[in-house]
């Protein structure tokens, strides 16, 4: 029942395969879904970073590909989308300063939408204030910001992911079949109730 209009807030250095794989996957389950970063248009791209787990205590840090936007931020409406979609990597760090991307953020909570955040994505949803009571999964090093805004970690396997409401959680790219097949149950359960009120 594909039908969702999906916003994806993404930016540079984000996490190649957190960026790219939902994007692509929601695609081809026929989702429509617009990637948009603060200050850049439709057909610019985003820088990504590959972050790979190689034994070391964190997570190694290589660039990735240039990721192409097919939206543009100043443009687009928090109002006209049915879910969200924030990536790990770099970007939710410097995201989470740009007042309009926490507006954006809370309009998809306050309205009750699907949301789908994964690794440091976590660090978008504290800045946001929309974590306190929420269970939340993040990647481990970002565990105190979740505690702090209020959310209550979920401390699962990397290749997990954890649904609470609207809000659907993982620690990193492993999680990716996990956490895109909760997201899109969610999706379709919210386009469901949608139909079944018109």
């Amino acid at each position: 029942m594909p039908a969702s209009k999906i916003l994806m807030i993404t930016g540079d250095f984000t996490e190649d395969y957190e960026t790219m794989v939902p994007f692509q996957t929601l695609l081809a389950c026929g989702y429509t879904v617009d990637a948009v970063c603060p200050g850049k248009k439709a057909g610019d791209t985003v820088a990504t970073a590959i972050h790979d787990f190689e034994g070391d205590q964190t997570y190694s840090e290589k660039r990735g590909h240039n990721f192409a936007l097919n939206a543009t931020f100043d443009s687009v409406r928090a109002e006209d989308y049915d879910a969200l979609v924030i990536p790990g990597g770099r970007a939710p760090e410097y995201l989470r300063l740009n007042a309009d991307v926490i507006k954006s953020v809370r309009h998809f909570f306050d309205a009750g939408k699907p949301v789908a955040a994964i690794c440091h994505g976590a660090q978008l949803l504290a800045a946001a204030g929309v974590l306190k009571g929420r269970t939340c999964s993040a990647y481990p090093a970002c565990r105190p910001e979740v505690e702090l805004a209020g959310g209550i970690y979920a401390d699962i396997s990397i290749s997990d992911a954890v649904s609470d409401g609207n809000l659907v959680t993982a620690p990193a790219w492993p999680a990716h079949p996990s956490w895109l097949r909760q997201f899109m149950a969610v999706l379709d359960a919210a386009a469901l109730l949608e139909t079944n009120a018109a």
